[in-house]
């Protein structure tokens, strides 16, 4: 079933509950980062079966955008931006179509994927970041 929310299973070095507390305090920074400038944030961790997209909000020029949110501690593990790849791209360009007849949006509005790349408290917001890939 899709909606929003949090779950799933993750693996590594960190537990999943510890390595999600991070990834959702660090789509509380990037959604404090956007709406200091300007964007309304429609959802946080949006779900479905197909994927999840970080963070969805209406930027002030009236764009749907369609946020990832990646972190690394440091240098070691690349720049975050680095994780968005082809593969995820596809991911949150499915979630963002379902997102989309859920939700009735327009085929006329305007959307776009964006990232926001953050190391230690660096953040970086790279607008358009790539081309839809459904």
């Amino acid at each position: 079933m899709c909606g929003h929310g949090k779950g799933g299973v993750m693996s590594g070095e960190m537990s999943g509950r510890n390595k999600r507390k991070t990834g959702s305090d660090y789509e509380l920074l990037a959604a404090r980062y956007l709406e200091a400038k300007g964007y309304r944030i429609l959802e946080h961790s949006f779900r479905c079966r197909s994927g999840e997209i970080d963070l969805i909000a209406w930027d002030p020029q009236g764009y749907l955008v369609f946020a990832e949110v990646k972190y690394r501690a440091g240098a070691a593990a690349g720049r975050p931006e680095e994780a968005v790849t082809p593969a995820k791209q596809r991911t949150i360009s499915r979630v963002a179509d379902y997102y989309r007849v859920r939700h009735q949006t327009d085929l006329s509005v305007p959307c776009r994927f964006d990232v926001i790349a953050i190391e230690k408290r660096t953040v970086r917001h790279y607008i358009n970041a790539f081309p839809y890939a459904g």
